[in-house]
């Protein structure tokens, strides 16, 4: 079974870096990678994410509202980690 969670983080870091090919390279990936994991992840949620041409990209209005919505659940995430490593360190 596919991770529910798979191409989030890519999908993230092609919007804050602003391209596939940035963003292929902070994650380490081929342009080839990244491109695939959006697909996947666009193919599961069943909605277009970015509207890509040769030239440039952008959020649909779909995707800049699961853009919003991942942010604010990276943000939780961070603070639930946050947490539990100060409690670790008591």
């Amino acid at each position: 079974m596919t991770d529910r969670f798979d191409g989030i983080q890519t999908f993230l870091q092609v919007v804050e870096s602003g391209s596939l090919t940035l963003a292929a390279e902070r994650l380490n990936l081929t342009r080839s990678a990244v491109g695939k994991a959006l697909a996947r992840l666009e193919a599961r949620l069943g909605v277009r994410l970015l509207q890509r041409t040769t030239r440039s990209q952008g959020l649909t209005e779909e995707g800049q509202a699961y853009y919003e919505h991942c942010l604010r659940a990276r943000a939780e995430l961070e603070a639930v980690h946050e947490n539990a490593h100060d409690r670790a360190r008591r």
